[in-house]
């Protein structure tokens, strides 16, 4: 049985990652003949954000008033991901970049069948090696790491490609009332939003797969 769930984020989100990661093991525990796919869809936590981005204790003392407060919000995030899997560190990341051009990429990632591979390299590139994930060289750097062709990676990031289809997903985002990430929907049964903890994501999975059977609720429905 194949389903989807479609995961709405941002990569300088601490949260998405965090919810990735549980998501993946809720997968990686599912019973066999449950087939999962991820369609991700972009979110942009600073839309607004300079192009070359923002020196990120700045940005965060003047988004939540101190330094002091978001390095105890960053502390929290490391005491949440134990056990996921994820080494956060902080101290080396610089920058809050613009990360527009990280959603643009995942188009190309998308295109090329690399979609969640190109996530976890993004996630991974800012929240552990501090790596500026709004810079074209770093981006076609990972896109290389997960298997895309340098020059084709290069040649779409000069362009405009995705751009569109990035602000479209944008917009239907906004639409359905998506005000935070990261945001679940699964097939079948509903949405979740926030990093929930592995067993809520696989029980909503189990669900949406009963849902898709015909099966649910103590009963089955005519095809």
């Amino acid at each position: 049985m194949d389903l989807s769930i479609t995961v709405t984020s941002d990569f300088i989100c601490p949260w998405c990652f965090v919810g990735e990661r549980r998501l993946a093991r809720a997968i990686a525990d599912l019973p066999e003949g449950i087939n999962v796919r991820l369609n991700w869809k972009p979110f942009e936590l600073n839309p607004d954000m300079d192009s070359a981005g923002m020196d990120r204790r700045l940005y965060r003392t003047l988004k939540f008033g101190s330094w002091e407060r978001s390095q105890l919000m960053d502390a929290h995030t490391v005491e949440a991901s134990k056990g996921e899997g994820i080494a956060f560190n902080y101290e080396a990341v610089e920058k809050t970049p613009n990360t527009f051009l990280a959603h643009r990429l995942m188009k190309l990632a998308e295109r090329e069948g690399k979609a969640t591979q190109m996530a976890n390299a993004l996630f991974s590139a800012y929240f552990e090696q501090g790596r500026d994930i709004g810079d074209a060289s770093v981006l076609t750097d990972l896109a290389v790491e997960v298997g895309v062709q340098r020059e084709q990676a290069q040649t779409y990031l000069s362009g405009d490609a995705g751009s569109e289809e990035v602000r479209a997903d944008e917009r239907r985002a906004q639409a359905k009332g998506v005000r935070s990430v990261p945001f679940f929907d699964i097939s079948g049964d509903g949405v979740i939003s926030g990093a929930q903890s592995p067993e809520q994501f696989k029980a909503a999975v189990l669900r949406a797969a009963e849902a898709m059977d015909g099966c649910a609720n103590g009963a089955c429905a005519l095809a």
